[in-house]
């Protein structure tokens, strides 16, 4: 609420808005400072309140790249994923300063953008808006983040689609260039899409079979060994001694997409819905079904709690039966043989099944 007031021959308009009370000089007209606040008190109601002493309007495209070039290219390796997601909301939200998005809005934007794109893919654009908002308040270009009202989308990540080992040869058969490389990598190290582009030279040991990891989604270094396949792809690849990046452009540049020629190979391969990062699934899966631990996949894989791991303990069932083998080998050491197979447990069963059949047997 507000209320209008006369100090000395001048009336004022006084209200509240997100907590911060504002109080204004208006003149001599009563009537004036009425209508005044009545415009605040509509705009506080609506959202779209601004505190015009101190901030002045900011487009939303123009703080997006102000934010992608002094701090997002700075602060995050992932600053790429930031411009594709800023560049798609700045199209939306194209003619409307900070100050005037609204939670409104953006659920619009929300059900606009989930006919075409996953909610996942929603929600990284929203947060990514989110954190834009946050820094915006830090630099003084708004007073407010109308994305916390915002309910993000709830997401499936259960979703674990691997090949099955015959899939994986058809499908690498299918790639070309260096995107076959890059395949043979991907299933045979579980490394990330990322990973792969920002992998140098200096990170390969093929004396002693090892890639380490710099880069990596969580921030930590890790040391990946190489089977002999990865071994040899690496070795056969030509290095360009003025180049660091192993798979790059002409300009020396890391590659930044493999979308297209993806496509390409599922499309020769006959293999659907599949993703680049289903062969991190593969490679994981595949190992689970070989009977590998389930803490060793983690490792591998770089999963800093088993949470993330344990999609794939349904595929490992030996660790199981390793159990229940126990069990049975102690009772052979201790010359306990299993009663049911000895000649009285043989006869007991026999007699239990001719009563089973008697009963089940309909009286004429």
């Amino acid at each position: 609420m507000g209320s209008v007031r006369k100090r000395g021959k001048k009336w004022y308009v006084d209200y509240r808005c997100n907590g911060k009370r504002y109080i204004e000089s208006i003149g001599l007209s009563k009537k004036l400072a009425q209508e005044v606040l009545c415009k605040r008190l509509t705009a506080v109601a609506e959202d779209k309140h601004l505190d015009k002493k101190s901030i002045s309007p900011t487009l939303f495209k123009d703080f997006s790249q102000d934010y992608i070039n002094k701090y997002s290219k700075v602060n995050k390796r992932s600053w790429r994923d930031d411009v594709s997601r800023l560049k798609k909301l700045s199209c939306f939200f194209w003619n409307k300063c900070l100050h005037e998005i609204t939670p409104e809005m953006i659920e619009e934007y929300k059900s606009l953008g989930v006919d075409g794109f996953s909610p996942a893919t929603v929600n990284r654009e929203l947060a990514c808006m989110k954190h834009l908002y946050t820094i915006a308040i830090k630099w003084g270009k708004t007073t407010r983040n109308p994305v916390k009202s915002v309910k993000l989308f709830k997401e499936n990540n259960s979703r674990t689609r691997y090949l099955e080992f015959e899939e994986t040869e058809i499908f690498i058969g299918s790639c070309e260039g260096y995107l076959r490389d890059i395949v043979i990598l991907a299933v045979n190290t579980g490394m990330r899409l990322g990973e792969i582009f920002n992998l140098q030279w200096e990170h390969i040991d093929l004396r002693r079979k090892i890639i380490y990891l710099i880069e990596t989604k969580n921030g930590d270094t890790r040391e990946i060994p190489m089977n002999d396949r990865v071994a040899s792809t690496l070795f056969n690849i030509v290095q360009n001694a003025d180049i660091p990046y192993i798979f790059h452009n002409k300009q020396g540049k890391p590659f930044t997409s493999v979308k297209k020629s993806f496509a390409t190979a599922l499309r020769r391969s006959g293999i659907n819905n599949f993703r680049f990062h289903d062969l991190r699934h593969t490679f994981a899966s595949h190992l689970a079904i070989k009977g590998v631990d389930l803490n060793t996949i983690r490792e591998l894989l770089g999963h800093k709690s088993m949470r993330m791991t344990l999609r794939y303990a349904h595929l490992n069932q030996e660790h199981k039966q390793q159990a229940v083998n126990v069990l049975g080998e102690k009772r052979l050491q201790n010359g306990n043989n299993d009663p049911l197979e000895t000649s009285a447990g043989k006869e007991t069963l026999s007699k239990l099944f001719k009563q089973i059949q008697l009963q089940e047997t309909p009286s004429s």
